[in-house]
């Protein structure tokens, strides 16, 4: 998949590779595998690490003849950006819970031997007055040398690593990442016999600094819920103006394409799964109707009610409505029939670049 620059770039249209060179500068179960190919004796593995706004999540994977198999995956919820929105710093609770978490990925890369890796941090850190602070103690805590990279970066990651399950008979389709601290939106085409992204904006708004900004995601009310929305819309203004210039008509993508926990709880919801099960989720697609449904239910439901949830639960009930409204903001601006779901993002998208660098991707090792 190539690119072109995002919205607002002041540099001007210029392509790169998603597949190419590197750009510089969210707690459930993992899957055992990623693949359907199981993995030789005497694997070469390789370690993608994604440290965002809510959540710390590692996996270590080795090629394999269709893409790469996962060897282990480790994800915790760690609220890094916890309080960031008010005082523009990390705090204390939030590094120290992250600090554990990524000691964890420190010792997971150390026992299976990681032939290479990539760290990555992303708004929390970009965003945060003592990001390189934290990043200097991590690398004195745990050994992990962490990059932050820039909101381009991160988006051509996440749709490299969702590029798989956007339909092989779409036009068109239009790519979200629901973060923590941001949110990415992608505009891919089939251009010939590639599918080249064409547009990427990343929005300063994510389940965490939302729920943060109107009034904590504990008793959402309508009302707070259409302020979501009413600040939401302009942020996505400028970027579905582009795609219109761009396509010259109002843009209508095949599908849309999501990808993080927003996505997938809706998924899990909808499907009516008594525990969430990443098989099930992962590539379903729903309803774009539905989803809409699915977030009336849960505006219509208490705090309690929504932690209950097995889909939700506890660490999540506080953040999912922020998160619905900005999938709302997301189907409103980019009306489609369908929603695919992806229980994938940046972590594939590091591991496809590294081994396809190394041209071992869809290799045996």
């Amino acid at each position: 998949m190539d690119a072109t620059s995002g919205a607002g770039n002041s540099r001007g249209r210029r392509r790169f590779g998603l597949h190419g060179s590197r750009g510089r500068s969210k707690g459930r179960p993992e899957p055992e595998v990623a693949a359907n190919d199981r993995a030789p004796e005497r694997d070469v593995y390789y370690g993608a690490l994604d440290l965002g706004t809510n959540n710390c999540r590692l996996l270590i994977a080795a090629p394999a003849e269709r893409g790469f198999h996962v060897k282990d995956a480790f994800s915790r919820i760690v609220r890094l950006g916890e309080g960031l929105g008010k005082t523009g710093a990390l705090n204390t609770s939030a590094m120290d819970r992250t600090i554990e978490a990524l000691r964890v990925c420190s010792n997971k890369l150390m026992w299976h031997k990681v032939k290479k890796h990539r760290l990555i941090a992303t708004e929390a850190c970009r965003m945060a007055s003592n990001g390189a602070e934290f990043i200097a103690r991590v690398s004195s805590e745990t050994g992990l040398e962490l990059e932050i990279i820039d909101r381009e970066t991160e988006a051509r990651l996440a749709a490299t690593g969702a590029e798989p399950l956007i339909d092989s008979d779409a036009q068109s389709a239009l790519v979200f990442d629901i973060g923590g601290g941001s949110t990415e939106v992608m505009w891919v085409e089939q251009r010939g016999e590639k599918k080249e992204l064409l547009a990427w904006t990343s929005l300063a708004a994510g389940v965490v600094t939302i729920s943060e900004q109107f009034g904590g995601g504990v008793d959402v009310t309508s009302q707070s819920f259409a302020a979501m929305r009413n600040y939401l819309r302009p942020l996505l203004a400028g970027f579905v103006a582009q795609v219109q210039r761009l396509k010259g008509s109002v843009p209508l993508p095949s599908h849309l394409l999501g990808t993080s926990g927003t996505v997938t709880t809706i998924a899990g919801v909808q499907l009516g799964l008594r525990r969430y099960d990443r098989s099930k989720v992962d590539g379903c697609w729903l309803l774009s109707d539905d989803v809409g449904k699915v977030t009336a239910e849960l505006l219509a439901m208490t705090y309690e009610e929504r932690m209950m949830n097995a889909c939700i639960g506890r660490e999540r009930a506080d953040l999912v409505m922020a998160g619905c409204a900005i999938l709302e903001e997301i189907r409103l601006a980019f009306p489609a029939t369908r929603i695919r779901v992806a229980d994938r993002g940046l972590r594939e998208g590091i591991l496809t670049q590294l081994m396809m660098e190394d041209g071992t991707y869809g290799r045996m090792s």
